[in-house]
């Protein structure tokens, strides 16, 4: 496989083979990351599970302590004055029925996040099987069905991520861009798995966190020591 001159110069900055201390790590992923735009860090954690069993799921959500350095557009499914809160909470775009026909006919989709009341599933739910595989369905466990939606909008503005796992057992969820320096990137990477770590499954047998590493867009993994759990 070939790579681009910027990429094989990053992989001569360090050894992939180590494992390197989260603060080095995070160093390392800034200084590897040489595109032209302010680079994702992405966090990828390979975990002791079965994912194929219910019991051994592993998702949650969190507030990031630095957020992720990415606006976020939220549609917000509600009638009444859910909807006059989502407007003044700062929604992006707020609508019951003809939003769902938006999407629908429209094929409308400029939107990162759907929040909705639990009485507006049902409507939701029409479109369940084009929101579902773009990951946008709402979710009672994410947050993202529920009354308080004044209170889910600015989560998801402060840099609320969602984490689960996918088919392989491993867990790929962004902590930031290379703009926030290694500290704040250190100080998400913590608090994610902290989280990840306490959504442990009871089920889970043996070794529970196999591997971490971190990489930006464009550049290559670093694999970080982290032996808690």
């Amino acid at each position: 496989m070939k790579y681009g001159k910027k990429y094989a110069d990053s992989l001569k900055a360090y050894d992939r083979s180590k494992l390197y201390d989260v603060d080095e790590a995070m160093g390392l992923v800034v200084e590897t990351a040489k595109a032209k735009f302010d680079e994702t860090i992405e966090l990828h954690v390979r975990l002791g599970v079965d994912p194929r069993q219910a019991d051994q799921q592993v998702r949650g959500v969190l507030v990031l302590p630095n957020g992720t350095g990415k606006s976020k557009k939220v549609l917000v499914i509600a009638k009444g004055e859910r909807a006059d809160i989502a407007q003044q909470a700062g929604a992006d775009y707020v609508g019951a029925e003809e939003m769902i026909q938006k999407i629908q006919t429209e094929n409308w989709f400029d939107f990162d996040v759907v929040i909705t009341t639990p009485d507006m599933m049902g409507v939701v739910g029409r479109i369940g099987k084009v929101l579902g595989p773009k990951g946008l369905m709402p979710n009672p466990k994410s947050g993202t069905v529920t009354m308080d939606v004044a209170k889910a909008i600015a989560e998801v503005k402060a840099g609320k991520v969602e984490y689960r796992l996918d088919k392989t057992a491993i867990i790929h969820c962004p902590i930031g861009k290379k703009s926030f320096g290694k500290e704040k990137l250190a100080e998400n990477f913590n608090a994610l798995m902290d989280a990840i770590i306490k959504a442990k499954p009871a089920a889970a047998k043996g070794q529970y966190v196999k591997s971490v590493a971190v990489s930006s867009t464009m550049g290559p993994g670093v694999k970080v020591n982290f032996n808690r759990g």
